[in-house]
């Protein structure tokens, strides 16, 4: 007789989540002089969280409200912050807001938006029934889209022999693609590699994603985080949304983490952009997507929402928010330009360019998987297997330990 419940003959063991894997066996390590390289959450110069001074003032601002309360939230979220959200990834004065065809609801940050957009795809879309997603990119990209059903294809994206974008390889993919294919595209700051293609390969990106009518899906993580500037880190976005008007949709992931430092609150949104104005189609579409967020956590959480909204709805809070992504990204910039020098000024075999040339939180730094066990066995820095590390952990107290680190493991590796 077969035996009925739950047993180990069905539910498989699976490893670890390879980031917060990674983040236990660092946390473990006893060494005082261990560097986290793993997950991507920014570190102030003392290798410290660092809370926004926006934020500081926006919290404080909420809890002196008389209104203030932990009231349930509307099914879509709060209003105030998801419209405000829009004009941060659209713009205020975008043609999109201005004729209306734009619906946003939220979700649990970028991670929860990519999940909306899965389902939202899966139930709706009359394309293809593929997604076509970066190779490299995120981990999690592939597990969110995979868990729905849909289709996972891949499309060139780094060249690894140059450390560059493979343009003609992404734009082949595009191409040769079944019509009406969705592509997910990192709206900036790509994850892992931290190269975007410039402006002048968006628009021969989009023009391609145009012509073979496929959808393009924006994952939107570090917008104002990647350059410092709100505006030029939304070009690829907005740029889609001006060529393809009247023609395709556009759907949108925007995520609140690494700009606002809102990484536990869960503070994001999902953007469907219509192609034309269409009320009857918007209002159906907002109704589906409220039905997502009501039979899975019948309502957002408040808090993060309420932070955000504060700040993006208040002028004096919003230029303080602005002056802290310069101080954030500026940070960054500072400890990619340094872990380069002390690279080349130890002679490290290779090329390191490409660290100055990526942005954001990320540097595909090159390294192989055995140099990357080196570093965590041997010298206590710990960074993902495919050589991704993350630029907010170094400081100027660590980086030349770092870089001789670095060094070191690549001079063994070309004994071999």
């Amino acid at each position: 007789m077969a035996s009925s419940g739950f047993s180990i003959q069905n539910i498989p063991q699976l490893p670890p989540d390879p980031l917060f894997g990674l983040k236990a066996r660092y946390t473990a390590d006893t060494r005082t002089n261990k560097v986290d390289l793993g997950i991507g959450a920014y570190r102030d110069q003392d290798g410290k969280p660092w809370v926004l001074p926006s934020v500081k003032l926006a919290e404080k601002a909420i809890h002196e409200d008389p209104a203030y309360n932990h009231e349930y939230l509307p099914i879509a979220g709060l209003q105030q912050f998801t419209s405000a959200a829009a004009k941060v990834i659209l713009g205020s004065d975008s043609k999109a807001l201005k004729d209306d065809k734009v619906v946003s609801v939220q979700t649990l940050s970028g991670t929860g938006a990519l999940h909306v957009a899965a389902l939202f795809i899966k139930r709706f879309y009359k394309g293809s029934g593929s997604v076509y997603i970066s190779s490299p990119t995120w981990a999690n990209h592939i597990q969110v889209f995979e868990t729905q059903g849909l289709k996972i294809e891949s499309y060139p994206y780094w060249n690894y022999a140059t450390k560059e974008l493979d343009l003609k390889g992404f734009l082949g993919a595009i191409n040769s693609a079944p019509e009406g294919s969705v592509f997910l595209l990192h709206a900036c700051a790509h994850n892992p590699t931290g190269l975007d293609p410039t402006r002048s390969q968006w628009t021969e990106i989009l023009g391609a994603i145009k012509k073979k009518n496929h959808l393009a899906l924006f994952d939107s993580a570090y917008q104002g985080f990647a350059s410092g500037s709100l505006e030029n880190d939304a070009f690829a976005v907005r740029s889609a949304i001006d060529s393809f008007d009247g023609s395709l949709p556009i759907l949108i992931c925007q995520s609140f983490a690494k700009n606002v430092g809102m990484y536990g609150e869960r503070a994001g949104v999902f953007h469907y952009v219509s192609a034309t104005k269409d009320a009857a189609l918007q209002s159906a579409v907002l109704s589906q997507l409220q039905k997502i967020t009501r039979c899975e956590l019948s309502n957002p959480p408040a808090y993060g929402a309420k932070i955000v909204s504060k700040i993006l709805n208040t002028p004096e809070l919003y230029a303080q928010w602005e002056r802290d992504l310069v101080t954030m990204s500026s940070r960054i910039k500072e400890m990619r330009q340094t872990l380069r020098s002390e690279l080349e000024s130890l002679g490290t075999p290779g090329t390191w360019d490409h660290i100055t040339t990526q942005q954001g939180m990320f540097s595909f730094t090159g390294l192989s998987k055995p140099q990357v066990d080196s570093l965590e066995k041997d010298h206590g820095v710990y960074l993902v297997g495919s050589g991704r590390a993350s630029m907010a952990g170094f400081n100027l107290g660590n980086v030349k330990a770092v870089a001789k680190a670095i060094d070191q493991v690549v001079r063994e590796a070309s004994k071999l």
